[in-house]
């Protein structure tokens, strides 16, 4: 029997076994499905756990983007190019920046994704009406000052109002908005030989402006450096008390549920840009990936082909809201009536930017979270934070790139 590891809330495991039973049925192969937790962090290490010791189960699995460097530098993933050619898998059908930026190791291909994630910028359409502004801000600067105007605007009726929500806590979060903010300023994490860059004057243009939000046109709320992951971004957006909110496309549906206090008021777009760069979306979302333990290879890239079809991947965003990892299906007309949203998201996906692809990310975006986090809070300034951090980081890679 073939084991296949997954997780999140139960609704998802309901799917996943009525394509479990469909698959058996097509194909004749069993498969059981190993429920994982719907924490991150502890998914990570149920899977690390019986990678390290080599068992064969689970034999297939999902996993987070931000994990694909370790796994593969681990020589835990069965490359997939020979499944792919056997299997007519067709990897065109996917985003080329997101094959080529996450899944490919050392040249290998290593997985595939099943669905995709990338940083929006959710805004009240009401509200730009009301006060004059017939589209959302283009560049970071009209955000702030939008966000300036229509908050001083809505706090003699709401004080509680503010004008951008974003993820701030000392968390991954935290590094995938910051890495939005540098890279449309074409900053980010650079890597030159040897030597990482961080403290570059790009970066610190975008981390000042981070600051900026926060304690100087103070249009983010003061607890954003302490409590904003998504759910406080999303909860704070979905009652009416923000007019911008950074947030990943699964807020979508929750903002238009019947609960909802803006339904049928809010629109999507991309996030904005620094004036001299373009709009940047940090890649998120879970891959599939096979064991190089396991026993039962050939099995698993049959269920692999059958996860990434386009027939499978419309059914997972019509009955639990996913973006697909394919293209194409952002064309399918059935798909877009029920999420038009999806027309917009192509084009973010087609300009995602990946983390770094590195065996020690996890490491190093904890060094990450540590120094722009305390810039956030005053604790540091943004130069001091960019030095420290570049000085801590680097030994990191000198760490894990010695012999």
């Amino acid at each position: 029997m073939l084991k296949f590891a997954i997780g999140g809330a139960p609704n998802e495991f309901d799917v996943w076994e009525e394509l479990a039973g469909e698959f058996e049925r097509k194909t004749g192969i069993k498969v059981d499905l190993l429920h994982q937790s719907t924490d991150t962090d502890q998914r990570r290490q149920s899977l690390i756990i019986p990678l390290e010791a080599r068992r064969s189960d689970p034999d297939i699995f999902l996993m987070d983007v931000a994990w694909l460097g370790q796994f593969a530098a681990s020589d835990w993933l069965e490359p997939l190019d020979r499944h792919v050619r056997k299997g007519n898998i067709d990897v065109g059908s996917f985003f080329e920046k997101v094959v080529n930026g996450a899944d490919r190791f050392e040249g290998q291909l290593m997985a595939l994704p099943v669905y995709v994630d990338g940083g929006l910028l959710y805004f009240r359409e009401d509200l730009l009406s009301r006060y004059g502004y017939s589209q959302p801000p283009q560049t970071w600067g009209e955000l702030e000052e939008i966000a300036g105007h229509v908050q001083e605007k809505q706090r003699k009726t709401n004080p509680d109002f503010y004008g951008f929500v974003w993820q701030g806590a000392q968390y991954e979060g935290l590094i995938c908005n910051f890495i939005e903010y540098a890279a449309s300023n074409n900053g980010g994490i650079r890597f030159s030989e040897d030597r990482i860059i961080l403290d570059s004057k790009e970066n610190l243009e975008a981390l000042e402006f981070m600051v900026g939000l926060i304690h100087g046109s103070m249009v983010s709320p003061p607890n954003t450096f302490t409590e904003m992951k998504e759910e406080e971004a999303r909860s704070f957006f979905q009652r009416g008390k923000a007019l911008f909110e950074r947030n990943w496309p699964y807020a979508w549906s929750l903002h238009q549920s019947e609960e909802s206090e803006i339904r049928g008021r809010i629109g999507a777009a991309a996030l904005p840009h620094f004036e001299s760069g373009t709009s940047v979306s940090t890649l998120g979302g879970w891959h599939v990936g096979i064991s190089v333990f396991s026993d039962k290879k050939d099995n698993a890239a049959q269920l692999m082909k059958y996860i990434l079809s386009y027939e499978t991947q419309k059914k997972l965003a019509l009955r639990l809201g996913w973006n697909p990892g394919r293209k194409d299906v952002y064309q399918d007309t059935e798909v877009l009536a029920r999420m038009p949203h999806l027309a917009q998201l192509r084009g973010v996906f087609e300009n995602a930017v990946s983390r770094p692809n590195l065996p020690y990310y996890t490491r190093l975006s904890e060094v990450l979270q540590k120094y722009i986090n305390a810039a956030l809070a005053g604790k540091l300034t943004p130069k001091k934070a960019l030095t420290e951090v570049e000085r801590e980081a680097q030994k990191i890679v000198e760490r894990y790139s010695s012999p």
